[in-house]
Formats: C-alpha cells, sequence, structure tokens
C-alpha cells in the first residue's frame, strides 16, 4: 500500500474511525462496528486509548483544521469533549474504504444525516444547539474526510508495528 497516498493501485485503501467517549460510553461500539465488517472492511488496527489534549489538537486542528473552518470556540468544545473519556481507535482497510465509511458514518451534524447512518440512526444533535449551548455535538464517531487525511490521521494514532497485514475470505474478490 502507498503510504504517501494510503492507496494501493487497485483502490485498496485505509482509513481512520474514533469511537468517541459519547459512544464508548453508551455501549454501542460493538453494534456500530459490527455495520463496517458487513460491508467487507478489514479491521486493520484497534486499540482503546485515553490520548492527551495535545494529540487531539494535533488530530483536530493540525491535521483536521477545525478552528480554521469552524473557529476557535469549536475546537475547545471539541477537545473538551473528547477528554471526557477513553475512545477506542480503529484502522480500517478496504477499497475506496474513506467514502464507504464517510457513507456509513453519515455528515458530521447528526440532525441532517439519513436514518440508516450511524449519526442519523444513534444521535440528532445540530450545530444550533451546540453553538448555542457552547458544546460539541455528540455525534459518536470521526471517520477521515479523505485519503490523504486518512494516511495522515492513521500516522498519528497507531504505530506500524500495531498495524496488521491478513488475509480475509472476501480479500479474493478485491485483489
Amino acid at each position: 500500500m502507498a503510504e504517501s497516498e494510503g492507496k494501493n493501485f487497485c483502490g485498496v485503501e485505509r482509513t481512520l474511525v474514533v469511537f468517541k467517549p459519547d459512544a464508548v460510553q453508551r455501549g454501542i461500539v460493538g453494534e456500530i462496528m459490527q455495520r463496517f465488517e458487513r460491508v467487507g472492511l478489514k479491521i486493520v488496527g484497534i486499540k482503546m486509548v485515553k490520548p492527551s489534549k495535545d494529540h487531539y489538537y494535533g488530530h483536530y486542528e493540525t491535521i483536521g483544521q477545525v478552528a480554521t473552518r469552524r473557529g476557535e470556540a469549536t475546537l475547545s468544545n471539541v477537545l473538551d469533549l473528547m477528554m471526557d473519556g477513553p475512545v477506542i481507535a480503529m484502522a480500517l482497510e478496504g477499497v475506496e474504504a474513506v467514502p464507504v465509511v464517510r457513507k456509513i458514518v453519515g455528515p458530521t451534524e447528526p440532525k441532517v444525516a439519513d436514518m440508516g447512518t450511524i449519526r442519523g440512526d444513534y444521535s440528532h444533535i445540530s450545530f444550533g444547539y451546540a453553538d448555542e449551548c457552547n458544546k460539541a455535538i455528540p455525534n459518536l464517531i470521526h471517520a477521515s474526510g479523505d485519503s490523504a487525511e486518512a494516511a495522515q490521521e492513521i500516522k498519528l494514532w497507531f504505530k506500524e508495528e500495531e498495524l496488521m497485514n491478513y488475509s480475509m475470505l472476501h480479500d479474493k474478490f478485491t485483489r
């Protein structure tokens, strides 16, 4: 797999999913994780961690540019939300994994997420409510936005030796 783009020649790529503290505390991680496995995505790395605020800053601002896109107050609220408990970081692999995961997860704002998506089925908060109440949106999960972001995020969250290469039955259809 070409590390620079996070993709190999036939569209197989890796992406990052982070189950946020609200997903962990609600006890729905397994139920959500099952959705990724059912579509044929392969878990190549997984761990429960409680990162530092600096780690989250690297994730949400250095890579994700949250303050640039939504303002310093939003970034501060997101960092506070993420510090509320442990998270589960998971690296997934599959054909066009980034857009497939984004489709399963749904839009960042739960209020507009379609039923059948993770955020549409398990959360409902709007940007307006969050902004008015000076809170981050508890939207259960983070999913990489594109292949380049996924490669940076996976590198931030996982050491190379924590990522596994193995075969699954359905790999014969994608390789």
